[in-house]
């Protein structure tokens, strides 16, 4: 693995680390961003859930001009859009502009899901290819705890405190700029443009002349003669409909669990239950750490244990926690940092399965032709369900009152709603999910289209 490939993956992982800070940032601000809006239930809804819509349309729109222009200069729009975003919220003297900086940073988290992690496996060579398409989602969580941990350092520097987390989200955006600079086109890329020569240089300086060229060249033009093949497949009838369908399925229940409420929301929910600011905002960091944490055991033992059964196993443990988290606070017999143990526990049974293995299941499941398509459905369907539940959660909240206690209420009722669909999720994924630990994608593709 050398100089070059290391660089131009560390560039591209880099929009996964922004992907996960700018997400979550919104997390410790969220507290002092009500009062100083004066925000209802609804628009605090919409300001988490803004971003998440410029996610859901960042990952439609990107796909025809990343063909266009290549990944690295969409990539660059990107990091200035990203940026851009940062600063608007940091300066918004209105919730309008604040809420429209959120979208434009929502449109650049879309676009950089889809396009990061698709450059990084397209630059690859085969022997490295799982090792570095696994960074995206590894600077994804450290983007995460970075967030948590600059709200925590932020959180009492006084009342623009929320101003100074939101633009911090603006160094990352630069150095993500920088690096860009310097990495190389897709050689994929280049040879949808004709441009072989060039592909056939940044081949060989990406893998150190370790692969034949000309051969990767010909499997490259066969995998783009497919890709034009595909897209004139109706997904939505045999025999591609069920595989479909199920990962549909597979990206909703993901988000059933409730987990970006958890994130985006943490600081809230440890303030409803009790907790001061500055402890809310710690608790937030130790679910950030358990996160990272979980989620290296989970890259190192998916392909011992399975998917499936860590799927399953994660799924379960997380009705467990899930459903005694919303039983204590409403029977008030769970309280203080047994509160915290329980979410604790959430984040470790969630990294160290759905996590993690959502997205390999969606890379592996569905046949060669339709992979990528299948994909970004799937991807497409967690972003729907991820954005409603966060604009209802601080809704639902508000109907039982503005009181902690009411607050305590309408959460726990909330927390028991996740466990019943994680349930049903368990259920759902144990009748239809297939073990692809160790398989071929040829062999997977027999047996999802049987």
């Amino acid at each position: 693995m050398n100089k070059i490939l290391l660089q131009c993956t560390i560039a591209s992982a880099l929009g996964g680390l922004l992907f996960g800070y700018d997400t979550v940032i919104i997390n410790g601000a969220m507290i002092d961003l009500v009062k100083y809006f004066q925000l209802p239930p609804a628009w605090q809804g919409w300001t988490v859930s803004s971003a998440l819509i410029g996610c859901i349309l960042g990952t439609i729109l990107i796909g025809r001009p990343g063909d266009l222009y290549g990944a690295k200069r969409l990539l660059q729009l990107l990091a200035i859009m990203f940026l851009a975003s940062s600063v608007g919220c940091a300066i918004a003297t209105n919730i309008s502009v604040f809420i429209l900086s959120r979208f434009i940073g929502g449109l650049a988290i879309g676009g950089a899901s889809v396009l990061c992690p698709v450059y990084i496996s397209e630059i690859s060579p085969p022997k490295h290819r799982g090792v570095l398409a696994s960074t995206f989602q590894l600077a994804i969580v450290l983007g995460i705890l970075l967030s948590l941990i600059t709200n925590y350092l932020l959180l009492n520097i006084g009342d623009s405190n929320w101003r100074w987390m939101l633009f911090s989200g603006a160094i990352p955006a630069v150095a993500f700029f920088l690096m860009l600079l310097v990495i190389r086109k897709s050689p994929r890329w280049l040879v949808k443009k004709g441009r072989i020569a060039e592909a056939k240089k940044n081949i060989e300086d990406l893998s150190s002349h370790e692969i034949d060229t000309d051969q990767t060249i010909l499997e490259i033009q066969e995998s783009i003669h497919n890709e034009n093949i595909s897209k004139r497949i109706n997904l939505f009838k045999r025999p591609y409909r069920k595989i479909i369908f199920i990962g549909i399925f597979v990206g909703i229940f993901s988000q059933l669990t409730g987990i970006g409420v958890v994130f985006y929301y943490s600081a809230q929910i440890f303030h409803i239950a009790g907790f001061s600011g500055d402890s809310s905002m710690f608790q937030s960091v130790l679910l950030g750490v358990t996160n990272l944490i979980f989620t290296l055991i989970a890259m190192t033992i998916i392909d011992k244990i399975g998917r499936k059964k860590l799927l399953l196993f994660g799924q379960l443990g997380m009705v467990v926690v899930l459903g005694l988290f919303g039983y204590g606070l409403l029977s008030g017999n769970i309280t203080g940092y047994w509160l915290v143990a329980l979410l604790v526990a959430y984040i470790a049974f969630f990294a160290a399965s759905q996590g993690v293995v959502i997205w390999v299941l969606l890379s592996e499941m569905f046949p060669n032709i339709i992979r990528a398509r299948g994909a970004s459905i799937g991807s497409f369907a967690n972003w729907v369900i991820s954005a409603s539940l966060n604009f209802f959660f601080p809704v639902v909240i508000g109907l039982f009152g503005t009181t902690q206690a009411a607050q305590q209420i309408g959460m726990s009722y909330a927390f028991i709603f996740f466990a019943v669909l994680t349930f049903i999720g368990f259920i759902y994924l144990k009748k239809y999910i297939i073990e692809t630990k160790g398989k071929t994608l040829e062999q997977i593709e027999k047996e999802v289209l049987c």
